[in-house]
């Protein structure tokens, strides 16, 4: 097996030089990221949250910790690019062209027999699930109801998806359904991370589109936009576009009055192993929730109950940041948007309800031979190992100067307040590929308020209706490249990346409006910034 790179030695060398001191930079030395990263937490830092979350890495010695420290603190030069700045997903970062497959490559330092566990993977990936009862078997079990019959349908090119347009469809982008809490049971449950938030008690957790023959899909979403012209500060005017959702033809009657609506475009698959493997000590050192250094960015957990162990954790995918593992992830979306069962989620009727008779009384996929799930583990090993091992692409154009200069604007502005650009992962890893790496996600992992602009008002678990998780930026420039298209954040409302930045509210409301108020040149430099990673 190729060892993975071991940054260390030279990145410590390289990253010594030209350290900012800790009252240098005007833009996010706060939050106590700096000083407490990778060392300690301070209890009051998340207060009230379960003891039981490390709030500091016991992988690290002394030595490893300084290191750390230094390679991760944020640079103040922007004349050259940093040192394995290019590698943005460390040692397993693809160099493969940046075309269509940009996203779909391996991890460039899995072993050759590791590659073809990917290529399996990859494979079930892809792979159409069929109604039951079917000759094909081991295929079968799609439904009752579902929005798409294969993983690789809603991951366009293990990209991110799509909202619906004219008669397409909304393959990629689904209405999640959800409700409060109302009695004080049901408060004591979200209290107890037993649950994230309670479904429509008729249609479910997600609103299915299609169904099986013999079956009725349970409506179509609808999203009417509204054009809102937005006047920069030099004078230019950008016309962004407000959506609202409705669902037309409900098949099973009407919504509980208390259920919301929150569109989901699916996001990038790249780099989850790598996010899997930070450390959960460095996450939680850059929470800030009571905002106690007054920089108004106050960005916190959203612990969650990891339905796998059962243990309270720190969530860290989805965009509310509701879900603790890549595993756990890939049985929800079998469920929820496949309609399959898998041993971690034996929902072999998906998110049929107790109200849907017609749909329970379905035939279901389970072949007894093959195990008791519709997916047995065979494929939750295989389909979790791919989604593991994706890799992030290199950078590109990074020495460029109108990329420098545009990197410069970004860390100006605040963005990295939230977009937290450098990790190092945890060194005892289940798979060596992804240990001690130095990855460039630009991303905090945190829950931030993004104001009423972009809030959905659906609670998830600790996200309240206003709060998302900060989504990574690396690969956002190849978007275009891989789907074909150019849609930005939770819904796909932001048709470019400036467009993205002008929905920035709540706490990121200074970031957008230094953006909105900067030259027409500054601007399009941070745009190629991000068209970089």
């Amino acid at each position: 097996m190729r060892r993975p790179v071991d940054f260390s030695r030279r990145a410590w060398r390289a990253g010594i030089h030209g350290l900012p001191s800790q009252t240098t930079p005007r833009y996010r030395i706060g939050r106590g990221a700096w000083l407490l990263l990778a060392i300690t937490l301070s209890a009051s830092a998340v207060a009230g949250e379960p003891a039981a979350l490390p709030t500091s890495r016991a992988d690290l010695t002394p030595k490893d910790q300084a290191r750390v420290l230094a390679v991760t603190r944020p640079t103040t030069n922007f004349t050259r690019p940093e040192p394995f700045e290019l590698m943005q997903g460390g040692a397993g970062t693809s160099r493969k062209d940046a075309n269509r497959d940009a996203f779909s490559q391996s991890s460039a330092n899995i072993t050759f027999e590791e590659e073809a566990t990917f290529k399996l993977g990859n494979a079930l990936f892809r792979k159409t699930w069929v109604s039951s009862p079917s000759s094909t078997q081991a295929s079968d079990g799609l439904g009752p109801l579902f929005n798409e019959r294969a993983c690789q349908n809603c991951h366009l090119k293990d990209g991110r998806g799509r909202p619906p347009e004219s008669d397409a469809g909304s393959t990629s982008m689904f209405l999640r359904l959800a409700r409060d809490a109302g009695s004080a049971e049901e408060k004591a449950a979200l209290a107890d991370h037993k649950l994230l938030n309670f479904p429509d008690p008729v249609y479910g957790a997600q609103l299915q589109d299609l169904a099986v023959p013999g079956l009725k899909g349970e409506g179509r979403m609808r999203v009417d936009y509204q054009e809102q012209k937005v006047t920069l500060g030099d004078g230019a005017v950008v016309s962004l576009r407000k959506p609202s959702y409705t669902i037309e033809n409900l098949g099973y009657g009407p919504l509980d009055p208390r259920t919301t609506l929150s569109p989901r475009l699916t996001p990038p698959m790249i780099g989850l192993g790598l996010i899997e493997q930070i450390a959960p000590a460095d996450i939680l050192a850059n929470a800030d929730p009571d905002d106690r250094n007054s920089d108004g960015i106050s960005g916190r957990p959203n612990i969650v109950r990891d339905a796998l162990s059962g243990a309270v954790t720190l969530g860290r995918f989805g965009w509310k940041a509701q879900t603790a593992s890549i595993r756990q992830q890939a049985a929800d979306a079998f469920a929820g948007d496949i309609g399959i069962s898998t041993p971690e989620m034996p929902k072999h009727w998906g998110d049929c309800t107790k109200a849907q008779t017609d749909c329970l009384v379905m035939p279901d996929g389970v072949q007894q031979r093959l195990g008791t799930a519709e997916a047995p583990p065979p494929v939750m090993d295989l389909v979790t190992f791919y989604s593991q091992n994706l890799a992030v692409p290199a950078r590109r154009d990074i020495g460029k100067p109108d990329v420098l200069a545009g990197k410069k604007q970004f860390y100006e502005m605040g963005c990295i307040s939230c977009h937290t650009p450098k990790f190092v992962t945890m060194r005892g890893t289940p798979d060596k590929v992804q240990a001690f790496q130095l990855i460039w996600p630009y991303s905090d992992f945190l829950l931030h308020d993004m104001g009423e602009g972009l809030a959905d008002g659906q609670r998830v678990g600790e996200a309240s209706g206003s709060e998302w998780r900060t989504p990574p930026l690396w690969g956002i420039g190849l978007t275009a490249t891989v789907n074909g298209n150019a849609f930005y954040l939770h819904d796909g409302r932001a048709r470019t990346l400036a467009e993205a930045i002008l929905w920035h509210g709540g706490e990121s409301q200074k970031a957008r409006d230094r953006f909105a108020g900067a030259a027409a040149a500054d601007r399009e430099a941070l745009v190629k910034f991000l068209e970089s990673l």
